[in-house]
Parts: C-alpha cells; structure tokens; sequence
C-alpha cells in the first residue's frame, strides 16, 4: 500500500450540492425582508396546486399564510428508550409554538439515534458513527425536499450534535442548534459519592478483578456484596433526562457548536429539565427569525475561525477525543480546510483547565452553577485565546452574547486558573509513526504521564479484548499495550467505542495497560489510550502486522506511535498480509463501509 496516496483524500472534487430556485437575497415585501424565500417556490401563484392543496391539509391556516409565511422546520432527535433523547419531543413542542406566535410555519420531523451508553460493547454501537450521516442525511432531506426556508435542530446524545450542523452546511439556509441539555449528576448510597454513566463502566473492571467496595474509610457501612454495589450504581447513575453528565462527547460537541455561535448562548451548559432550558426553546424563535431577516447562513458561521474556537474549548474543558473526528467532518462538510495538524496547532497553545469528568471530579451540571461555558467563554475571550468577534445565530458576536453572564466567581473550584492549568496544553494529542503514518488521536490529561513503553498484545476485535478481561486474564505487572484492530470505520464496520474495555481496566485499577486501537474511544474514556489510528487494519494499514511481544512506543512529548519493528520488516509482513473477509455485505454498514473514508479526514461517506 502507498501510504502517500492517503493525501488523495483531502482533496476531494469542489462539493456541488443541487441548486433550488429561491427568491434573491434582499427581497422585500411591504417594506420588509421577504423570509419564504424558498417555500414560495411552492406557494406562490398556482405553479404547484397539489402541494398547496397538501399544505393546506398538513395545517396552514389561511391563504395570506400560504402565500407570505415562511416555513421552518423543527428537527428533533427524538426517541424513546434513550435519557438524551426522551425529552426531545416536549422540547420541539416548544419551539413550534414560539415559532407559531411569530406567524412562521413550523414543521415538526424527527431523525433516528442510536444509545452509545446503551450499546456500548455490543454489536449495536457498530451503528453509532454512522447514525451522524444518517442524521445528516435526514434533516438535508427533509429541508430541501420540503423547500423549508429555515431549520432548527435539536439533537441529544452523541452523534446527533454533528449531524445536525452536517445537515445545516449542506442545506444552507438559516438554521440554529439547540442542545437537548445535560442530565443531572446521580448519587450512590452505598459508595457515597456522586456517580455517571462511566461509573457503571469502571465499577464493571473493579466487580471483575473482586475489587468493588464500599468505602472503608469515612466509618460508614462496608457490609454490601460487589452485586448490591452495581445494582445500586446501576439504578442511580442516570437521573432522568438529559445527555451523559461529564465532559463527553455530547457536551463536548455542545460546547464547541456554542463557541462556533451556532446555538443561543448558554444552550450547552443549561441543564435538561430546568426552566432555562424551557426558555431557550422560546428565544429561539426570535433567534431564527434573526437568521432569515439578516440572511445568516450555516456556511457564514462555519469558518477557520469558528473551527478554531471549537478547538480553543474543547482543549479548554478536556473534551473527547471523538471531537477532532466530527470536527473535521463538519468543517469538510463546510468546505472548511482542517486537518489534524490544526488540532495539534491548537493542542500545543491551549492549557487543559476544567476539572470536569471523565479525569476530574466535577459535571456539565456543577458547570451550570457556576456560571456556565459562557462564562468560562468570558476567560477565554480576556485572554485572546477564543475570538469573541465571530458572529453567531443571535446576529450579535459572541462577546457580544456572553457579555451579560457573569465571570466565574473567585471561590469556585472547577475551572482553574490560566496560570495554574491542569496541563500547559492540551490533552488531546497527535501521534504519527510506523504504527500510524496517518495520524492517530491519543487522551493524555497528564495524570497518567506522557510517555509509555510496554510488550504488545494484540486482539482483532474489541470482544476478545472484552473475554479476556471477563477471564481476568489481564494482569498487573509488566507493562502492555493492548493493541485492538479490524476496528476502525471499515473494519469494524463502524469504528465502534471502547468504553466497556477502557473504563474496565481504570476500575480494575491496571495502571500498567494503554490501549491503542484503529476504532473510537468514548468521550468517558480515560487513561492512557490511543484510537483512530490510520491507515485501519482493514485496509492493509501497519496496525495489522504488529504481533504480540513488540515493542510499541506511545510519545505525547515528540507525538509517536511506533512499533520497535524495522521497516522492511513490516513491509515483509504487509506482503504477507491477507484483507479479512467481509463482516457484512448486505444493509446498511455494508453501504457504510463502502462509502466511509478514514478517521483522520473525518469519515465521511460523501468524499467522492
């Protein structure tokens, strides 16, 4: 395999989206901006009686709403059966009404979602990434086929975040994102302290290796069995709706889209079920209105310079490493130019300061009360680390919209000082070596060191990793890199999480073990781990010929990935090398893996 022709990827033909016939920018009516620029392709005159006659029928009230309202469609990722998206519906009703009162037409639609905490370990989050392009594909349906002239979404858990702004640069027409909001942190009698969806996953290492237990050290009971321990845990991590409390993926993608001045100031913070939330679905009527009557577009907000505000927070908070893949999908999506080589630029310059879950102590909640991001967006923008004069869906800038909120309180203890971060920089790091020419994403906060040596011992999927560590054949002692592959977007198929692997050894306590893998880590994952590692396993990539007993080198100093393997040595058993066969061939991972390109140019599946 030529690894150079991997640069072939970033340079796809100029994106081309179809051209709908729409009312010129400017229009006026009555002296007003005309806001149905694309609807009236339907509704004016009788060009489209049919569609008028169903309109009619779907509920437009009257003529002159026919021919002059404008049509704005409510995106929900609602769901049943998931925290993040159970309350998503109510939500939307909400903002239809606002919309309502504002004599604009508002049109409720859903998209699918997949659970990640739900189908973490199983074959199930095998359908999790591709969720983003199924959600984008749905609400760029929708809009353009529709002629919606405006889009609001409201996504919840992980993937949604993405594909909702995916959808948003494809369509281009004006458009907002509101967060469904952050759960509420749960609580464990029996442990004592406060608890999340990553407990379940750590407890699950500790009730392996006969190590979960009560405190033994503030005097209280320590009379309970490992098995009322995780059914306490269980039954009280998730405290209702809301998406995954810490500094994961969801809040992750939240707080960057925020800090792009796509979503109302504060909507990333602002808790699921607190009347503030309520609020923000209200405002967001005005907010759209804005949009439409000021001609501001997704493609005007998603800039280098937005991008890099996105980049400039997470690296802020300690968000996970599944940002820089939908990072450089939007921005792709876009027609942005970002790399991964950005995401180190601003990895090298941006000090970790949040001491927020999965590595710290404190949730997106606790955030909330403190002030919110706006608030820690407020240091940031002092310092002349995020740009303040990006414009946003509010059609001021963001200083402009975080300038009433408050600046963090003196006493509070969850956002550092910038002269006293955490880590000087960022904790999102990336590697490349022989083990990964085309780049790999490692989580290093600090905590864990930034440099491991250790033995090689390889697992072609996540299950057998998951056995062996049920088996408790994992052991403390020599050091290890547990090398898990045929993982990645086409291998997996569908780059799946490692959370249930990863979190198992925190629990269990193996400080002597990272992870390095070709599939995703989730955004509760901590320790010393590395994923998206490029070229996949499946496609002939050198992470399929490493063997168990090599020596393999993860350097957040020099940014490394590399195995203690000769070069002609590797390229002898690449010769050796035969593609596995085929996991699925039918449906819809067997479209994905046809179409998907690879981690460090976002995998995306429209990079013709």
């Amino acid at each position: 395999m030529d690894f150079s022709n991997l640069d072939k990827q970033s340079q796809p033909e100029e994106p081309r989206f179809l051209d709908f016939p729409h009312l010129p920018d400017g229009a006026t009516r009555d002296g007003k901006p005309v806001l149905n620029k694309y609807s009236s392709t339907l509704t004016k005159n009788h060009d489209f009686p049919g569609a008028q006659a169903m309109l009619y029928a779907a509920g437009v009230p009257s003529r002159d709403a026919m021919k002059n309202s404008p049509h704005v469609g409510i995106a929900s990722v609602w769901w049943e059966g998931n925290p993040c998206n159970m309350h998503l519906l109510d939500l939307a009703k909400i903002v239809k009404d606002a919309v309502t009162k504002q004599d604009m037409l508002a049109w409720q639609y859903n998209t699918i979602g997949v659970s990640d905490a739900i189908t973490m370990g199983g074959e199930g989050m095998r359908f999790s990434l591709q969720s983003r392009e199924i959600i984008a594909d749905s609400i760029e349906t929708v809009t353009c086929a529709q002629h919606h002239d405006a889009c609001i979404t409201i996504p919840g858990c992980d993937k949604n975040m993405p594909g909702c702004i995916m959808a948003m640069a494809r369509h281009n027409r004006p458009s907002l994102m509101i967060y469904g909001g952050t759960i509420a942190v749960g609580y464990s009698k029996l442990l004592r302290k406060p608890i999340n969806i990553s407990t379940c996953y750590e407890a699950s290492g500790a009730y392996i290796y006969n190590s979960l237990k009560q405190p033994s050290d503030d005097g209280g009971d320590t009379s309970k069995t490992k098995d009322e321990i995780m059914d306490d845990i269980e039954q009280h991590a998730c405290k209702g709706a809301g998406a995954c409390g810490g500094m994961y993926t969801a809040n992750t993608m939240a707080t960057a889209i925020e800090s792009m001045g796509l979503s109302l100031p504060g909507s990333s913070s602002t808790p699921a079920t607190v009347p503030a939330k309520m609020r923000e679905c209200a405002k967001a009527a005005d907010a759209i209105r804005i949009c439409m009557e000021k001609g501001i577009r997704p493609r005007d907000l998603l800039t280098k310079r937005s991008f890099e505000n996105a980049m400039v927070i997470t690296m802020a908070l300690g968000g996970s490493t599944n940002g820089v893949v939908h990072f450089l999908a939007m921005a792709a999506t876009a027609g942005v130019p970002l790399t991964i080589d950005d995401i180190q630029r601003v990895s090298n310059k941006i000090p970790f300061i949040a001491d927020l879950a999965p590595s710290g102590r404190y949730y997106m909640a606790d955030l909330y009360e403190v002030g919110g991001v706006p608030s820690v967006q407020k240091l940031l923008v002092a310092a002349g680390l995020l740009d303040g004069d990006i414009p946003t869906v509010t059609g001021k800038t963001l200083a402009q919209n975080i300038e009433p909120f408050p600046s963090l309180p003196q006493d509070q203890v969850l956002i550092r000082p910038l002269s006293n971060p955490i880590k000087s920089t960022g904790h999102l790091q990336i590697l490349r070596g022989n083990l990964a020419p085309g780049g790999a994403v490692a989580k290093i906060t600090g905590k864990e060191g930034t440099k491991f040596t250790g033995k090689a011992k390889v697992f072609d999927k996540e299950a057998q990793l998951d056995a062996a560590l049920n088996k408790g054949e994992i052991k403390q002692g020599e050091s290890l890199v547990l090398i898990v592959r045929y993982e990645g977007p086409k291998g997996g198929p569908g780059m799946p999480e490692q959370l249930k692997a990863s979190a198992a050894l925190m629990g269990a306590k193996l400080t002597n073990v990272a992870l390095v893998t070709d599939g995703r880590y989730s955004g509760a994952s901590h320790g010393f781990i590395v994923g998206h590692v490029v070229p996949e396993a499946a496609v002939g990539g050198p992470i399929a010929v490493v063997r168990d007993g090599d020596t393999v080198t993860i350097d957040a100093e020099t940014n490394e990935l590399s195995m203690d393997v000769r070069d002609e040595e590797i390229r002898e058993r690449l010769a050796q090398w035969t593609a596995p066969r085929k996991t699925v061939t039918r449906g819809v991972l067997a479209k994905y893996v046809h179409l998907v390109g690879d981690a460090s140019h976002g995998a995306l599946t429209d990079m013709f």
